[in-house]
């Protein structure tokens, strides 16, 4: 892939954005429509398009285990163009995937979402930099140029937290400026771009962004009226979702990542396998099981923690009750013990 492709494909690191173009041609969420296979239709709107970031509800569909819960899954493919957030409340998706900041901020705003459970445990947006590039802590970040994009909210706590200053660059996507520049420094994904520095000859290095203090999940979240309306299916979708990624990441994911290619070029089995080896090495999607992390858990202790930071940053307004953006009772009963810890 040439890095002018790559600059195309590459995904927004910074707010969840999504598109309007139904994977399988369907244009929204419509709570009462029954699929072709006789089970209620629900639609799950994507932040980009298909990857092996999404892998778990590719799996679930090709091993049926939404069949099996009782509803069809439609999955739509993001890219640039419209809000997740603003989808889901007006009901053109039943589910989207975010970052739990990003739906506190929705919230704020009046948004009529509620979080359902995670996606991932740890957000996979890191810092990119050569091999050779000394920086090995954040706050050596002091005076440094990245490129990213303006406002992030981890750029605020990382210059708040490290007592540092940060010369911005607007994100364009693009690796060109990265590869030209041995100091060069940007956001990246951790499952994503790595690969293709390589793959044009560089040596890269991350950064992982939750480890500098600002760690948000990336979750689920739904309508509080489609929650209200079909608190089934809420919970159809969280348990064969969770199904579905145990599978892609530990088992046969063969036919999950056929149905990713086929609608997205840019994937092939290689691409993929990385970013699955990345999302299990950093463990993203399941996390720590010592520290009380499993594939979809929430801890109410966390999130608090997380909007308190936000207010003293002054990216929320006021303090913000956990219950206002999160509903725990969907949760599996397994996962429920691990909610207060």
């Amino acid at each position: 892939m040439t890095l002018r492709t790559l600059s195309s494909l590459a995904r927004p690191v910074g707010l969840a954005v999504l598109g309007l173009v139904a994977l399988s041609g369907c244009g929204g969420g419509h709570a009462d429509e029954t699929g072709e296979s006789g089970l209620p239709k629900v639609t799950f709107q994507t932040d980009w398009y298909p990857q092996a970031e999404h892998g778990g509800y590719y799996q679930a569909v090709t091993s049926g285990y939404f069949a099996d819960a009782g509803i069809e899954v439609d999955i739509l493919p993001g890219g640039p163009g419209a809000l997740a957030t603003q989808k889901v409340a007006t009901g053109r998706a039943d589910f989207a995937m975010g970052r739990s900041d990003d739906v506190m901020l929705a919230v704020q705003e009046g948004m009529p979402i509620v979080i359902v459970c995670a996606l991932m445990q740890h957000d996979p947006q890191a810092l990119l930099l050569h091999e050779e590039n000394p920086i090995t802590s954040f706050a050596e970040l002091d005076g440094k140029s990245i490129m990213t994009v303006p406002g992030s909210g981890w750029l605020v706590n990382l210059e708040a937290t490290y007592d540092i200053d940060i010369n911005i660059i607007p994100m364009n996507y693009g690796l060109a400026q990265f590869m030209s520049d041995k100091n060069f420094i940007q956001q990246c994904f951790v499952t994503n771009e790595p690969y293709y520095v390589r793959e044009n000859g560089g040596s890269p290095k991350t950064m992982l962004l939750a480890n500098s203090g600002y760690d948000p999940y990336r979750v689920i979240f739904t309508s509080r009226k489609y929650a209200e309306a079909h608190p089934d299916r809420v919970r159809a979708f969280i348990n064969a979702s969770i199904k579905g990624w145990e599978t892609f990441l530990n088992g046969d994911a063969t036919a999950a990542k056929a149905l990713i290619a086929s609608r997205n070029e840019a994937m092939h089995t290689e691409f993929m396998d990385f970013s699955i080896a990345a999302m299990k090495e950093s463990q993203l999607v399941g996390g720590d099981p010592a520290k009380g992390e499993r594939i979809g858990a929430l801890r109410r202790s966390r999130l608090a923690s997380m909007g308190d930071r936000l207010h003293e940053l002054g990216i929320l307004n006021a303090p913000m009750p956990v219950d206002r953006y999160v509903d725990f009772s969907f949760l599996p009963a397994e996962l429920q013990p691990l909610v207060e810890q």
